[in-house]
């Protein structure tokens, strides 16, 4: 055995208790994440139960002609990409506000009482969430049509029947269950930041506004750049949840809740067809990996310290 391979199994077996310990983890993502990928090919077959996935004969690209072919093509894409660009603004946006209004608190008990609040609604399930929301905006007991809009002199409102509303309620709904979890990310990234800083800050006149200005958020940056790229790859994915269980399946507001999600799986429940719905989840991961390393670039160019990679 030549030198160099007998230190690289001495090396091994110096290490082993590591590689170990490794051991369950690497046995994990290979059955959780790459032994799926062979089902990929599902996507372009014609699947039946007769012959198998392997056995089934090939379908070449008809299967991804169903998202591209029906006329509600435009309106779920459409509905996914600005529903997602709006969610990805506001929970940043929002969570940065939370996180330096907590930052300022100088109570030791109160900032760890506001979090676990923020917090506690990114752990409740969709099915809950749209009972809580059904409980405020059903037509006849909602607290909205029984107790808000009389005081304003105005008629209860059928929010399930009425589209144009959806694209406001599902924004708020989003907020209230995720930006607790993103505030937990900036909260605990502004401890990291120096306090010579605003000590510093403080000596050369700087107000409490300028502090957050100058050296808070250009410090929180990096994670900003991450948290959004890691968004913008799922940004043709939708939380399933949210438009499927909190609309309640309502037909009348389609046009303003039907995602490629829900739309694949109530093509799924009707036709049967898993190739189909295969060929719009692979759509959906090519279309996400593409935008990722797009703005990655693009970030890179622009700061390459902001960078994820």
């Amino acid at each position: 055995m030549a030198y160099g391979q007998s230190t690289k199994w001495r090396k091994l077996l110096k290490f082993w208790p590591l590689y170990l310990m490794m051991l369950p983890t690497i046995v994990l993502l290979l059955i959780n994440n790459y032994l799926p990928i062979a089902g990929l090919i599902i996507a372009f077959k014609n699947v039946n139960y007769v012959d198998g996935v392997f056995g089934s004969p090939w379908n070449g690209l008809n299967n991804f002609k169903f998202l591209f072919s029906t006329r509600d093509a435009w309106i779920i894409t459409r509905n996914t990409l600005l529903y997602n660009a709006v969610f990805i603004a506001s929970n940043i946006i929002v969570a940065l506000i939370f996180a330096l209004m907590l930052n300022e608190l100088r109570s030791r008990w109160l900032p760890k009482f506001y979090q676990a609040s923020m917090f506690f609604p990114f752990f409740l399930s969709m099915v809950v969430v749209s009972y809580l929301v059904f409980a405020f905006l059903s037509k006849g007991n909602g607290f909205v049509n029984n107790n808000l809009l009389p005081l304003f002199g105005m008629e209860p409102i059928s929010w399930y029947q009425e589209p144009k509303y959806w694209p406001f309620i599902l924004p708020l709904i989003n907020i209230w269950k995720n930006a607790g979890y993103y505030t937990v990310f900036f909260v605990a990234s502004m401890v990291t930041i120096s306090h010579e800083y605003y000590e510093a800050a403080v000596i050369d006149g700087a107000s409490k506004w300028q502090q957050a200005i100058r050296i808070t958020l250009p410090q929180l940056m990096p994670l900003v750049t991450v948290l959004t790229l890691l968004q913008i790859g799922r940004i043709f994915y939708a939380d399933f949840g949210l438009f499927y269980q909190v609309p309640l399946n309502s037909g009348a507001i389609y046009s303003t809740t039907n995602v490629i999600d829900t739309y694949v799986y109530r093509a799924l429940l009707t036709l049967g067809d898993f190739g189909m719905s295969s060929a719009a989840a692979f759509y959906q991961s090519v279309v996400g990996f593409v935008l990722v390393f797009l703005s990655n670039y693009i970030v890179r160019k622009l700061d390459r310290e902001n960078a994820l990679f």
